[in-house]
């Protein structure tokens, strides 16, 4: 039966001072807050981050996503025409329907577009028609949601709608679940996030009358006011108050933010711009393994090697508290073991769990370094033999 392995990894990290490394402090009005360094994968700062809450328009990064997913498998091209039904214009034009891209009944628009005018416009009408061109329904298109929630990682999140809308509580989510969506939308799509996430406005629709063209600045609070912001999305409904999940990356150091439950759009701004920059300001990266570098072994069965090498998948770090930090960083390998082959070269088989000072143990992912195939025929015998007289 599998069990949790525990080694040393193959280096540590001695920090210069002789204080104790104690995390920074920082508050915050926002009813939810949390703060994700994707460089060692550290929390910096959580405050009611597992709590369920009405996510607003952060839901959309989820509609975003699912999209993503299918046109980096080649199943969506991004000049697909999709058709805005009138029974959906009728129900998402006008002031009652909240942000819109100001589309038009039984207008063609591409995906691309759409993508634009959700990301950047926060659309409630384009993310409905997105979401019947994919799906053929909005009911579906929120399975395809939910589906790739699950895969994803999300474990206190439910989508009922693909725009947010208040839905009497069906549509969910966490701040711990939006950074995680966050991630993996950076991690797994990061050409299409580039593509869409930064834009500084967008122009799509006429005005009535005067027919002159619509253009909308992007809603991002962080956007052009904290060094490399360049995603993610706001929300704000009555019930959830002004909301936002946002990113930026200085020198190669990336933080994702989540802050909920705020009375104002300027207190949006306010407290979103200062926690992304106390994060920045008050916690430091420490590299500890480049890209590739090996970290370890697993033991591996019925392969046709008996072990595997562990190797960081990108250049990994610790963090800490800036200029304040002490003694060794302790690091261990984790993972369920022993593995079991086949194992596929850049898998990810297991875990670095860093620890210093007070602040809570930072975990990171581990790949494997090489192919290890099944064993064949004789070579189970053999393995089999081995283990039987101690020899493996």
């Amino acid at each position: 039966m599998p069990r949790t392995m525990i080694l040393a990894a193959a280096a540590s990290l001695l920090l210069a001072s002789a204080a104790p490394a104690a995390a920074p402090q920082f508050d915050t009005p926002a009813k939810v807050a949390y703060l994700l360094d994707l460089s060692s994968g550290a929390t910096l700062y959580a405050k009611n981050a597992d709590a369920r809450m009405p996510p607003a328009s952060m839901a959309k990064m989820m509609t975003t996503d699912v999209a993503f997913e299918l046109i980096d498998k080649g199943q969506l091209p991004l000049n697909k025409m999709c058709t805005v039904r009138p029974e959906t214009w009728q129900k998402w034009h006008g002031p009652a329907a909240g942000s819109t891209m100001f589309l038009s009944p039984g207008e063609q628009v591409s995906v691309e577009n759409l993508l634009k005018g959700i990301v950047t416009l926060s659309g409630n009408d384009a993310s409905v028609v997105l979401a019947e061109c994919i799906s053929g329904t909005e009911q579906a298109f929120t399975g395809q949601m939910n589906a790739l929630g699950k895969k994803i990682g999300l474990t206190n999140s439910h989508f009922g709608t693909a725009n947010g809308w208040p839905d009497n509580g069906v549509t969910y989510v966490s701040a711990r679940d939006l950074a995680t969506l966050a991630r993996y939308e950076i991690e797994h799509h990061y050409k299409l996030y580039k593509q869409f996430y930064s834009l500084p406005s967008f122009t799509w629709g006429k005005t009535l009358g005067s027919n002159q063209d619509i253009t909308q600045a992007n809603r991002n609070p962080i956007l052009g006011k904290v060094p490399g912001a360049d995603g993610l999305k706001t929300g704000h409904t009555d019930e959830a108050g002004y909301g936002f999940t946002g990113s930026a990356d200085q020198n190669g150091r990336r933080l994702i933010e989540v802050v909920a439950g705020l009375p104002s759009w300027d207190a949006r701004v306010q407290e979103s711009t200062r926690l992304i920059q106390w994060g920045f300001g008050a916690w430091q990266a420490k590299p500890l393994f480049s890209a590739g570098a090996k970290v370890g072994v697993a033991k591996v069965q019925l392969g046709s090697s008996s072990q595997v090498p562990l190797v960081a998948p990108r250049n990994l770090a610790v963090t800490v508290p800036a200029g304040l930090s002490s003694g060794t960083v302790q690091m261990k390998i984790r993972y369920e073991g022993p593995l079991v082959a086949p194992i596929a070269k850049g898998q990810e088989v297991a875990q670095l769990v860093v620890t210093t000072g007070d602040t809570p143990p930072q975990v990171v992912p581990l790949v494997a370094g090489d192919d290890v195939g099944r064993a064949g025929f004789f070579g189970r015998i053999w393995l089999g033999l081995k283990s039987l007289f101690g020899m493996a």
